[in-house]
């Protein structure tokens, strides 16, 4: 039994709380969250990426996906807290097990801050139909939490338009325009991603997300950016002024709304604005809720961007190409771990003109590691890495010019027919989609068959998502383009495609016990051709790095898969070669040749 568990549940006794609901979350909404945020991981000790505990003073579950069960599992062994597979059999969603759980008269209590309104509502009003009260005034990990890091306040700077592709002005005038159709008076914007965009402004409040802790308030002629004062510098104060963006503390926003116009309607998303922003509006305030008019905006990314984005993948490329050719030379010669891997594939990532930070904690798993989706390397669970079998790296980078996003799986050495047959089997997945022709209109629901088919055919499948969209210097998962067969869980993340959508293509295997294989390229959506049938759009890859010709069985792929392969390698070699060694570029010319 955890001892943070222990404490949790003598101040829920303390201050009357039947069940604590504690979810991966800070104040908005954000996936990937500060050090002062992480307390389901305080909690519970479980350290993926996304989960959800809910305590009573009996009992503790942890709700999370496919792709961290195996993590999970071992994270929770001897805690008390019992793993609950989300979307499993037999397994209830949190709503429903908290309605069957809680007893009238009991009290569920959260920190209002972390959970965005329309869950809270949802489970308002379920569980006050029960005669359950809920409270959302309370911090309970917080009143237990000694030595909790601190709220990170990291330097704001600016990103140029060359960069960002339209100015910010231009930006808040879309917006200003928006509010004007929807006949509201002012707009509140919570989420990080969104302001960044917004005010081509980046920070480094959020590992590997490029983000500033602040909320914005945008009325017809004022912006009120609401951020911490010593993240910014006198140079952005200026940048700030002339554009008329005045700046308020961090956490005014909550005082703020509570003065607005009794007789002033405010326009905000329901699914990015926290509990306790919306309950401090006051009463009369007339509420218009929609869908962010930022999260479509920023997701067509515009010519500018995309241009970026190509160059930042020829970048990336040249430092994940290298970073495989020195695998494969060294592997049996020198001792290399999966954190060693990860960090020499950081040094090569280092070496590229504007790059800044990786966008994600790097997944270097080998052999049965690469079984576990998500799986992170620790100290304990390092491994060398052997001239045999597979090793799946799944990495990327931010750089000036994009964000990158890159799954290779690399054979080490020989390879069993099984292992060869699974990678040729998701390879065909992951080029059926790349090779896409569709009429505008087509959501990723119904391309995602695509990339599965192979593997349905089979009788296999993988438990994730096939592809999710990428910001530009942004977040590396981030909507509302995706593919996916089932609708997502709000249907914010089901929308057709569009010119300039960038999304990846990730499908996979997972052989628990055995190897993992997954093959991601990042893909723009660009159109095509136009007919009497209407208006068609296609893809084109962003990522430019070979697979695994060791692991291909040719005569699997059909001609259209072999002349697309072929394709591809001879773009790659073509643009990666000059920008290596002569050994290297050697090595790329045989990886690329023709089937």
């Amino acid at each position: 039994m955890r001892r943070e568990l222990e404490l949790l549940r003598e101040k829920m006794r303390e201050t009357g709380v039947d069940a604590c609901l504690i979810p991966t979350s800070d104040f908005h909404g954000s996936e990937y969250v500060g050090d002062y945020f992480k307390c389901r991981e305080y909690i519970s000790g479980f350290t993926g990426s996304a989960g959800t505990l809910v305590v009573t003073l009996d009992e503790a579950g942890l709700w999370t996906d496919g792709r961290y069960f195996l993590q999970a599992a071992k994270q929770l062994e001897g805690s008390g807290i019992m793993l609950r597979k989300e979307r499993q059999p037999g397994v209830p969603a949190i709503e429903e097990y908290l309605k069957q759980t809680l007893k009238r008269g009991e009290t569920l209590g959260f920190d209002g801050r972390c959970i965005m309104q329309d869950s809270s509502e949802k489970l308002i009003t379920q569980l006050n139909a029960q005669g359950v009260a809920v409270r959302t005034d309370i911090d309970l990990t917080g009143a237990v939490w000694k030595n909790r890091p601190e709220l990170s306040a990291q330097p704001v700077w600016p990103l140029p338009v060359e960069y960002a592709g339209e100015s910010s002005e231009s930006k808040i005038k879309r917006v200003r325009e928006f509010l004007v159709e929807k006949k509201a008076d002012y707009f509140l914007l919570t989420s990080l991603e969104d302001i960044a965009w917004l005010l081509n402004m980046r920070g480094n409040d959020v590992e590997s997300t490029p983000v500033i802790l602040s909320y914005l308030l945008l009325g017809e002629k004022k912006l009120t950016w609401y951020v911490q004062e010593k993240c910014l510098s006198e140079k952005i104060k200026i940048l700030l002024d002339m554009q008329g963006i005045k700046a308020a503390p961090y956490a005014q926003i909550y005082e703020d709304v509570k003065k607005l116009p009794e007789d002033a309607s405010i326009y905000y998303d329901k699914s990015a604005v926290n509990t306790a922003l919306v309950s401090s509006l006051p009463e009369k305030v007339k509420k218009i809720e929609g869908v962010n008019p930022t999260f479509l905006f920023k997701a067509k990314k515009n010519p500018v961007e995309v241009e970026n984005e190509r160059n930042a993948h020829i970048k990336d490329g040249v430092a994940v190409t290298k970073f495989i050719y020195w695998l494969k030379s060294q592997i049996g010669k020198t001792k290399i771990t999966e954190i060693s891997a990860a960090e020499q594939l950081e040094q090569f990532r280092n070496t590229q003109e504007h790059y800044v930070e990786p966008s994600f904690a790097p997944i270097i798993a080998y052999k049965e590691h690469g079984a576990i989706v998500h799986y992170s390397a620790t100290k304990e669970s390092d491994v060398e890495l052997k001239p045999e079998s597979f090793v799946l790296a799944d990495t990327g980078g931010h750089y000036l010019e994009g964000t990158t996003d890159i799954t290779r799986t690399i054979a080490l050495g020989s390879l069993t027919q099984q292992e060869k047959e699974m990678y040729t089997t998701v390879l065909k997945g992951h080029i059926q989609l790349e090779m896409a022709r569709f009429l505008q209109g087509c959501s990723g629901q119904s391309l995602d068959v695509l990339a599965r088919t192979p593997l349905w055919e089979k009788g296999l499948d993988y438990n994730h998502g096939t592809g999710h969209g990428v910001g530009y210097l942004l977040s590396v998962h981030e909507g509302p383009n995706s593919f996916r067969y089932r609708p997502s869980v709000n249907g914010r993340n089901d929308c057709v495609f569009e010119e300039g959508m960038i999304t990846s293509d990730e499908p996979g295997i997972y052989l628990e016990g055995k190897f993992g294989i997954r093959l991601e390229n990042m893909i723009v959506c660009q159109k095509d051709m136009e007919n009497d049938y209407g208006s068609f759009l296609c893809f084109d890859a962003l990522t430019l790095v070979p697979f695994e010709r060791s692991a291909i069985i040719a005569e699997e792929l059909s001609t259209k898969e072999k002349e697309w392969l072929n394709k591809y390698h001879q773009k790659v070699f073509e643009t990666i070669a000059p920008y290596l060694t002569e050994e290297e570029a050697g090595w790329l010319r045989e990886e690329t040749q023709e089937f």
